[in-house]
């Protein structure tokens, strides 16, 4: 069996998959991940455009083609008219997660009001978890680890803590992480012996 994390990051943009600006999103998640992660990983990644056939289509390789057991998407998760991330990731999802997009609210509430104006889903296709992220490399951060106080207590938990074990009930590889950055949570019966 094969243990190694294949994560699918894709950023939606107009203007950076254009070559207007240098795209941030990958680059943030990509030093996110080398840092949080524990157990072996690689990652496949996409620019693209704010369209949502060309997003449908991107999530469905991702996720059935590459094999992909975790696909993160960065931007168009707003109100704007162009921002239809969310509606491509529903478009494709054989089952809704509403926690993840009600946690990524919340964290982002304890550093924003706008926060109320995002939209960002998590969804199941397949054994794949589909997450929107925001586009900002400081929120992707705090989404993912969540929000603590001036001391460096929690406030409010980052989704990631919850990611290993949904990927475990989904058919996902074991993934560990570095626990200095964020600690994830399983039921004791779900814990590995190291």
């Amino acid at each position: 069996m094969n243990d190694e994390l294949l994560i699918g990051l894709v950023s939606i943009s107009d203007r950076a998959s254009s070559g207007v600006y240098e795209d941030k999103g990958i680059p943030a998640l990509q030093e996110w991940f080398g840092a949080a992660l524990a157990s072996p990983w690689r990652m496949e990644t996409r620019l693209i455009p704010d369209e949502q056939p060309v997003i449908e289509r991107t999530l469905i390789e991702l996720c059935d083609t590459v094999g992909c057991h975790l696909v993160l998407t960065t931007g168009g998760t707003g109100p704007a008219p162009r921002d239809v991330t969310p509606e491509a990731t529903l478009a494709v999802a054989h089952k809704l997660m509403p926690g993840f997009g009600e946690q990524m609210r919340q964290i982002s509430l304890a550093f924003v009001p706008t926060a109320i104006l995002s939209r960002q889903v998590g969804a199941i296709r397949g054994k794949s978890l589909i997450l929107n992220l925001p586009g900002q490399p400081k929120a992707i951060k705090e989404t993912l680890e969540g929000a603590k106080d001036a001391a460096g207590k929690p406030l409010v938990p980052g989704i990631f803590a919850a990611v290993p074990y949904c990927l475990d009930l989904i058919g996902g590889p074991y993934v560990e992480t570095n626990e200095s950055v964020i600690k994830a949570f399983r039921p004791k019966s779900a814990i590995r012996a190291k």
